[in-house]
């Protein structure tokens, strides 16, 4: 109550001395060229006249403050509102954001963004808050200044955070503010700026975290799908082993009793490992080797191993089941369709920070009629990307003269602890 009365006083006092100048000068004056005193009545007439205005725009004037803050204070009833606002993003990015909340103000017009200076400057022109305004120009509230507002905003840089520092004025000097009210409107710009770089970061906090939480998802399923095919032997693979044994019992007792210790060794490494924890390349070589040995005693001399992996890099980190992938690959899709089987080449050799291993056969090629669905080539991408980002890579080429090689290229310095994602 005490601001509002002192607000009332101090544009009733700033107007009451202008009309008590004018009166002076209107009684005055004429004396000095010999002509008799001016009757001050008419000054003073009128000052009663436009006095009713004043009081009744600036009474009007705090009602609409109070609607827009709930409350009345210095800060509030002033016609020049200052906002300091810190948006947690880097300068570029606050100045975006900025330069798009002033633009889609109301009425903002003359809008001149400089982003090397992280400044904008902005007119926007006054409404009618109640409609057409009385008297028009002959409302003494309008003499001073012009009808509309100005806006000056500039984005401080800091540590990974942009200061914004907003200044919503009168499109006139400080001086008219003795004399004149705003209704309002450059609180009302002052807060609807706040508001818009409040909602706009909000809503990038919230794109954030559902993009966030889509990627969670993804890797928690990515992991379960991983845990999956750790505890899962193809059943095929595990019935013609099993087969292929119980006949060797009856057979050949000794190669039968190899064939179950290699299987068994397989099985070993085929467990699920904790969470989502690298195996090592020694660790899926010894599984593709059991792999392989079980396959050379089905199948004979149609399949032929050869292995070249120096010992230094058998401490390589490697996602599991990807090298038994690659393996499998080559022996389904290139030697098993040809009658007369063939090699499975595995090799690994290190090129400056990176490791490759390559699994490689002279089978059917890319040439024959395609016999599986790709799913296999397309997780182990997937998963090499979950795991290593842009560092790691898979490469499918044709083998010279038959067959297909696919090479993988991991960081050789990733440490087996590190996590998927």
């Amino acid at each position: 109550m005490i601001k509002s009365l002192f607000f009332l006083a101090r544009i009733a006092a700033a107007w009451t001395a202008l009309f008590f100048m004018l009166a002076l000068l209107w009684t005055v004056l004429p004396t000095i060229d010999g002509s008799p005193d001016s009757d001050p009545a008419p000054v003073f007439l009128l000052g009663l006249v436009v006095g009713a205005f004043v009081l009744t725009g600036a009474f009007s004037h705090l009602r609409r403050v109070r609607l827009i803050a709930g409350h009345i204070d210095g800060g509030t009833l002033a016609n020049r509102q200052r906002r300091q606002i810190e948006v947690p993003f880097e300068a570029g990015e606050a100045f975006d954001l900025l330069d798009a909340a002033i633009r889609e103000l109301p009425r903002s017009e003359e809008i001149e963004s400089a982003r090397d200076s992280l400044q904008i400057r902005a007119k926007v022109r006054r409404p009618d808050t109640y409609g057409r305004r009385p008297w028009g120009r002959y409302n003494p509230l309008n003499w001073f200044g012009t009808p509309r507002n100005q806006i000056l905003a500039t984005v401080t840089p800091g540590d990974d955070s942009g200061s914004v520092t907003l200044v919503c004025e009168p499109e006139s000097g400080a001086w008219s503010d003795w004399f004149r009210v705003d209704d309002g409107t450059n609180l009302e710009n002052a807060e609807a700026i706040s508001r818009a770089i409040t909602r706009r970061v909000a809503e990038r906090r919230r794109n954030e975290r559902a993009v966030s939480a889509r990627t969670a998802t993804d890797k928690e399923l990515a992991v379960a799908k991983l845990n999956l095919l750790h505890a899962q032997v193809e059943p095929h693979f595990l019935y013609n082993t099993l087969a292929s044994a119980q006949y060797l019992t009856r057979t050949d007792a000794a190669r039968a009793d190899e064939m179950l210790g290699h299987l068994i060794q397989y099985l070993r490494r085929s467990l699920p490992r904790t969470e989502d924890a690298l195996s090592s390349l020694g660790e899926e070589l010894e599984r593709a080797q059991a792999y392989l040995e079980i396959l050379r005693i089905r199948m004979g001399p149609r399949l032929a191993v050869q292995i070249d992996v120096p010992e230094s890099l058998r401490e390589t980190a490697l996602p599991p089941m990807m090298l038994q992938t690659l393996v499998e690959n080559a022996i389904k899709h290139g030697l098993e369709p040809r009658s007369g089987g063939g090699t499975v080449w595995i090799l690994a050799r290190r090129d400056g920070e990176r490791v490759a291993v390559t699994v490689a056969d002279d089978g059917e090629g890319f040439g024959s009629q395609p016999s599986g669905t790709g799913i296999g080539l397309k997780n182990v991408r997937e998963r090499l990307r979950l795991v290593y980002g842009d560092e790691a890579s898979l490469a499918v080429v044709a083998n010279f003269p038959n067959g297909v090689a696919a090479t993988l290229s991991v960081p050789a310095a990733f440490h087996r602890e590190s996590r998927h994602g």
